[in-house]
């Protein structure tokens, strides 16, 4: 695969010859690799990577990107609010912490790295969710929707309206769902085809009501989250209009 990755297209021959196996193991690999939707035939019968490896490594590329590029808004901001700042991607419908940076504060939703959150609660999960598609967002109320504490959203009527109020602000907020006395706020981060990747949320103790420190709160995730987003290639309005699929604010 790397050899094609640099090289492609190639015949079956050059790359036989470039890997010094028998032509016919050479043909069988590549037959196997086709079935797999690694690599595929060209009209003119040579051999490249498939579009479906692009897009995977793109996908994990992207992952790998999150910690990197958001750091920098992470340590900036956990130094002006004092809370924690947790750095997370999606990953096979769920919520992974790649990155924190923790605050100065007693009480924190402290997320180990590496680990694993649903959709349906707290804020970055929610700030995700609101983000995918309907039918990605339908199979997530069609779940059983577990609550982590008695202020876990557990209804999926409850939770659809929770997720129209936080695609029409641009941001979620959450009220003791995963940990009770600790309140976030979080905002999505999108690829450069308007999907979203992953999500910077700032959590603690302070109320996270409307007023001038969620407005400042919203503003430096707005910064963060819009800067990374374009990084990975994200060229429309962030975040997206109500209404305005993000994919389709990405065009």
């Amino acid at each position: 695969m790397e050899l094609l990755a640099r090289k492609g297209p190639l015949g079956v021959r050059p790359v036989a010859q470039q890997l010094g196996l028998p032509l016919g193991s050479v043909h069988r690999l590549l037959l196997d690799l086709e079935a797999e939707g690694v690599a595929e035939r060209t009209p003119q019968g040579e051999w490249v990577l498939s579009f479906k490896l692009l897009e995977i490594t793109g996908a994990q590329l992207e992952r790998l990107e999150l910690p990197q590029l958001a750091r920098p808004f992470a340590d900036r901001i956990a130094e002006e609010t004092r809370e924690t700042v947790n750095i997370n991607a999606l990953h096979n419908m769920m919520g992974v912490t790649v990155d924190k940076v923790r605050g100065n504060e007693g009480m924190q939703l402290d997320m180990r790295i590496g680990s694993r959150g649903p959709l349906h609660c707290g804020g970055a999960g929610k700030a995700m969710l609101a983000f995918l598609s309907r039918s990605e967002q339908e199979t997530v109320y069609a779940q059983p929707l577990h609550p982590l504490t008695p202020h876990t959203i557990v209804d999926p009527r409850q939770l659809e309206d929770e997720i129209g109020r936080i695609r029409q602000r641009g941001y979620s907020l959450d009220y003791d769902e995963v940990v009770v006395g600790v309140r976030c706020i979080a905002m999505p981060i999108l690829d450069r085809g308007g999907r979203v990747v992953g999500a910077i949320s700032i959590s603690g103790t302070s109320p996270k009501t409307p007023g001038p420190d969620l407005d400042r709160m919203v503003g430096l995730l707005t910064e963060a989250c819009g800067h990374v987003s374009r990084r990975l290639g994200f060229s429309g309005i962030f975040p997206p209009p109500v209404g305005v699929p993000a994919v389709a604010a990405a065009i």
